[in-house]
Formats: structure tokens, C-alpha cells, sequence
């Protein structure tokens, strides 16, 4: 694997410990900005929506204007870099949010540029592999860029967290600068040609049966704290190690999983919806059970996230892995993340229990299986088209 498809991983691994980090430190924002502890947890719906939103109109503009994905990744790191030194000076809440919105615009759309970037590098066969390096970052986020900017908050401050994401970013620039190969004009893609892959009604298909998969385990994943003290009976003091094991688990699925992601792609996600499923209907039964909740949070943190290195890979293989298809995918994820974790609520707040985001997600798991199923036992692991498409495109080194 190229030592530029790692540095890519620390990059995500930068931009995702900025997104997470909000969440370990609200009372010290709230107090710095002096506004309520909610409308602080604002501040990551709003990096959310930046990359919803702004992520793929901004990748649109960038391939208007023809701009190479190299200048075009070095460009918006050095902006997320400026945007994340605003919020790490901020000393109003109104700047803080302008700041976020922002960095969540150039997050998103370095994340389908560092997905582009790392398909030209590698060959189509080791793409799924490549992604979940990439995509480790994102889940070594949460396992360490969490824990470690909040400690950094509690010792020495919530702006020395920011300033660490910012020199992260820094760093990041110098070797994507050296090791990034320079793209020839005639390589660059067109609007036109990556406009073009989403008349593909396969992209599509597998652009829902990511947005199920996210959501089914968000759906879960949300609540997983209110459950295991409110429903298993552990102390809060547990939360944080119960969350380690889930993390750990999910470093070590997307490990597994993006081994096999490329020759298996379907049956690895047809494999994991369904023990998805059931895992989270068995944890929704025995939820009173610690030592069965453990385990069952342990399986799901296995299957669940761990699929992403299998999702991309099917996007890769479905359209060409352009900027734009693979900055609407992150766009797809995040609004399966932020609905999935909307529907979980919604059977709480209609007096259904603490387990009823489970039975939400056992829903949506099957229905992201059910999407998979017209695509299993097929020679590739999307459409025969998917496939010519890719065998009749040259392979492209633009970057």
C-alpha cells in the first residue's frame, strides 16, 4: 500500500477528530462562549451541514473551473487549516458557528477528493483495501482523536484542541505536496463526464443501500448510552470503556473487512446487514443482561461501521471513483447518520421505551439487506454495465 494512502488516512483522521471533538468538550465551550450546553451540541449539526450541503458544491466548482484534485485537496486543507484557527481564536458563539459551517464544507469535499485520490493510486482490485485505510482514520477518530482532544481540554484548554487539528492539517499538506503525482491537463475530468456517472441507476442503488446501512446503525449507536444506564443498569462510569470496547471493535471490522472488500464486496455486506440485524434484535431483548449487551456491543461494533471500506468499494466499482460521486456518497452517509439517529428518537418520543431505537434500527438493517439482495450471486459485485464501464474507461492518473 503506497505511503501516500496512509497519509490520506491521517487526514481524515485530522478533519473527523475536529467533527468529533465538540462533543468531549461542551461544558468548556459553553462556559467560553457563555451560552447554554445545547446550543453548543449545535455546533456539530452545523459542521454536519456543511457537509451535506456545501461539500459537493463546492467539489461542482472545483470541477467547473477543471481544477486538478492534488491543487484542489492542498487548496481546501490550507482553508480547513484557517477556518479551525478562526474557531480555535473565537471568542463568540457566532464566529465559532461560521467557523464550523466552514470547516464542514472543506471537510466534506477533502474527503471525496482524498477517496479520488486514492483509487488513481492504486489499482481498481486494491481500492476497497486502500479505502479502509483511508476510512481508519475516520474510526481511529473516535477511538483516539476523541478521547485525546478532550483530555488535551481538560489539561491545557479546549483552544489548545483546536490548534492541534490545525497543525495536523499542516502536516498533512507537505506530503500530499511531494508525494501527489502532478496531473497532466488531459487527465482532469469534466462536470460533464462526472455529472454523467449518476445516470446510472446502480450508483443510485448503491447509494441507498449506504444510507440505509448508516442508518441503521446510528439509529442504534445514538442512544447506546441512555440504554446501557438506563435499560443494562451500568454506572456512568462505564460508559467511557463500554464506548472503547464498540471502538476497538469497529478499528478491528474495518481492518477485517476491507481485506476481502474487493473480491467479496456484496456477500461481505450481505453477511454483515444480516448479523446487524440480529444482534441488535437480540440487544434489544436482553437489554436488562450486562453480559449479554457487552457481547452483543462488541458484535455490532464488528459488523456495523466496519462496512464502510465494503460500501465504498461498491461506489468505486459502480461509477468511475471521481471527486463528485465519492463527495455525494460522504454526503449520502451523513444524512443516513443525522435520519438514522432521527428515527431512533422517534420511537422514544412516541412512549415506545429506551429500546425502541434498537427495533429502529433491526428496521433499517433489513431493509438495507433487502437492497443488497438483487446484486448477490452476480459475477461482479455490481452491474454488468458498472463493470464495462470500468474496463472500457482508460485508468485514470489524474490528481
Amino acid at each position: 500500500m503506497p505511503l501516500l494512502v496512509y497519509i490520506l488516512g491521517l487526514t481524515i483522521f485530522s478533519l473527523t477528530t475536529s467533527e468529533f471533538m465538540v462533543a468531549g468538550m461542551m461544558p468548556s465551550l459553553a462556559q467560553a462562549m457563555g451560552v447554554p450546553v445545547t446550543q453548543i451540541g449545535y455546533l456539530i449539526s452545523l459542521y454536519a451541514t456543511g457537509m451535506v450541503i456545501g461539500g459537493p458544491l463546492i467539489t461542482v466548482a472545483l470541477l467547473k473551473l477543471r481544477v486538478p484534485n492534488k491543487q484542489g485537496l492542498l487548496g481546501l486543507l490550507g482553508c480547513y487549516a484557517l477556518a479551525q484557527a478562526v474557531a480555535a481564536s473565537a471568542d463568540s458563539y457566532e464566529v465559532m458557528a461560521i467557523a464550523r459551517v466552514v470547516t464542514g464544507v472543506a471537510g466534506s469535499a477533502c474527503f471525496g477528493l482524498s477517496l479520488a485520490i486514492c483509487a488513481d493510486v492504486v489499482g481498481p482490485q486494491f481500492r476497497g483495501r486502500a479505502a479502509a485505510v483511508v476510512i481508519g482514520g475516520l474510526m481511529l477518530a473516535s477511538v483516539v482523536g476523541l478521547p485525546v482532544a478532550t483530555l488535551i481540554d481538560q489539561q491545557w484548554g479546549w483552544r489548545a484542541s483546536f490548534w492541534l487539528v490545525v497543525l495536523l492539517a499542516l502536516l498533512c499538506m507537505v506530503p500530499i505536496a511531494l508525494l501527489v503525482p502532478r496531473s497532466k491537463p488531459s487527465d482532469v475530468l469534466s462536470l460533464g463526464a462526472e455529472l454523467g456517472e449518476f445516470r446510472n441507476r446502480h450508483l443510485w442503488a448503491a447509494f441507498a443501500s449506504s444510507g440505509l446501512i448508516i442508518g441503521a446503525i446510528f439509529a442504534a449507536f445514538s442512544y447506546f448510552t441512555t440504554i446501557l444506564t438506563e435499560v443494562t443498569g451500568f454506572p456512568s462510569s462505564s460508559i467511557p470503556w463500554l464506548l472503547g470496547v464498540y471502538g476497538v471493535a469497529n478499528v478491528v471490522g474495518n481492518g477485517v473487512v476491507g481485506r476481502y472488500a474487493d473480491r467479496h464486496t456484496i456477500p461481505i455486506m450481505v453477511g454483515g446487514m444480516l448479523v446487524l440485524s440480529i444482534s441488535l434484535a437480540l440487544f434489544a431483548v436482553f437489554a436488562q443482561d450486562k453480559t449479554v449487551s457487552v457481547v452483543l456491543l462488541t458484535v455490532i461494533g464488528l459488523v456495523g461501521m466496519s462496512m464502510n471500506p465494503a460500501i465504498i468499494a461498491r461506489v468505486m466499482r459502480t461509477a468511475h471513483p471521481g471527486p463528485l460521486v465519492n463527495t455525494i456518497h460522504t454526503s449520502v452517509i451523513n444524512i443516513g447518520l443525522g435520519a438514522g439517529s432521527w428515527a431512533g428518537g422517534l420511537g422514544i418520543a412516541a412512549g415506545y421505551g429506551l429500546r425502541s431505537p434498537l427495533w429502529v434500527a433491526v428496521a433499517l438493517a433489513i431493509l438495507g439487506l433487502i437492497s443488497l439482495l438483487p446484486y448477490l450471486g452476480q459475477k461482479s459485485d455490481d452491474s454488468s454495465s458498472a463493470g464495462l464501464a470500468i474496463s472500457v474507461r482508460p485508468k485514470s492518473r489524474a490528481t
